[in-house]
């Protein structure tokens, strides 16, 4: 099979970011471990373990070894070639990580972990391998460039990860970005007591309000946190009906995301709390602005992408946190799916901004 650009290559990236974060959380009390870091390798089968634990540790590197023998296999590497090469990173990222968590005081390293890890990262290589035997990869080629241009593995990295980022909840439905608060927290940290503080402390200090949104920025939010991943859709696609349907694919997985999400964070008889008829006149307007421009060119797309996301993080940067939300985070805390909670957490946060950046590239990317 000759190379080609893949969206996995980004994807896989991306998750071992994810299991980096994950594994290291909350990344606090780094301190010097035992006589050898490599005790654990030899310790026997732990007394505390549950099943939970043994799945996670299984289906967590799942998709790291899929992701990555679907990069080497669509670069032009040979089947057996590309198995090997994602069983051996599952197993080096594990084994990494097993050894830092002997640093933190809150991680115990494991040699079970480890085998699980490298394991699911092996059960993710022959179930893509499998779905490559049966022609899964060459069928997927065809649907691409059907639909999208070469260049367009960016975009589509950037549009998988687009739900998993609203799987934290935002001030508003579809309303991601809001990243300021955590970052105006840590530089105050990083100031504290330094000669320079006083000039940035009129921005380093915490609003006091907790005012909501207003009816009409909560609208526009709405909307473009919807029109947004549609005009990165638009970028790397062909203008047309495919272009429509991609824009109500979006809004369709956006829904399940966000449903998803409420159900998570307040339970499933809040599923649909999200539901009001200002936020479902907001989606519409989104939806129905995305369907009147699928046929534009796709540096114009791209530009208005780039448009729709600044007003949209400038909107959210207003909103205050969710009380209710922050209320429920902390038993989030205390539980099993922080560290997962987390990770999509910093998608949510960092989407609308690489995303920004992308769209950037594609106004100066030739036709």
């Amino acid at each position: 099979m000759p190379g080609h650009r893949s969206s996995a290559a980004p994807l896989a990236g991306i998750y071992a970011a994810l299991i980096v974060y994950a594994s290291l959380y909350p990344f606090t009390g780094w301190r010097m471990p035992g006589p050898s870091i490599w005790a654990f390798l030899s310790r026997p089968w732990w007394q505390w373990w549950t099943s939970f634990d043994l799945i996670a540790n299984l289906l967590g590197y799942l998709p790291l070894g899929a992701l990555v023998f679907g990069a080497c296999v669509r670069t032009g590497w040979s089947t057996g070639r590309s198995v090997a090469v994602a069983v051996l990173a599952g197993g080096a990222l594990s084994l990494v990580m097993e050894l830092l968590q002997n640093f933190l005081p809150n991680r115990v390293s494991s040699n079970v972990d480890l085998a699980l890890n490298t394991a699911g990262a092996a059960v993710g290589a022959a179930l893509a391998l499998g779905v490559h035997l049966l022609g899964g990869v060459e069928r997927w080629q065809a649907v691409r460039e059907r639909w999208f241009i070469d260049t367009s593995a960016g975009g589509l990295a950037l549009l998988v990860l687009w739900p998993v980022g609203m799987l934290f909840p935002g001030p508003v439905p579809f309303g991601g970005g809001q990243v300021w608060p955590r970052l105006r927290d840590t530089l105050a940290g990083w100031l504290e007591d330094s000669a320079v503080a006083p000039w940035f402390e009129p921005w380093l200090v915490p609003e006091d309000s907790t005012a909501p949104l207003s009816s009409g920025s909560e609208f526009i939010a709405i909307a473009l946190g919807l029109l947004a991943p549609c005009l990165v859709a638009y970028t790397v696609s062909r203008p047309g009906w495919r272009r429509i349907v991609l824009a109500l694919g979006a809004a369709t997985l956006g829904l399940a995301a966000i449903t998803l999400s409420t159900a998570m964070n307040f339970g499933p008889q809040h599923s649909l709390a999200w539901r009001t008829p200002a936020a479902e006149a907001a989606l519409l307007a989104g939806l129905t602005l995305a369907l009147a421009l699928a046929w534009v060119p796709r540096r114009a797309a791209a530009g208005l992408g780039l448009l729709a996301l600044g007003a949209l993080v400038a909107v959210i940067a207003q909103a205050p946190a969710d009380a209710y939300f922050t209320e429920s985070l902390q038993a989030w805390e205390q539980g099993r799916f922080i560290r997962f909670h987390g990770a999509a957490q910093w998608v949510g946060w960092l989407w609308p901004y690489a995303a920004m950046a992308y769209l950037l590239a594609r106004i100066g990317a030739k036709e």
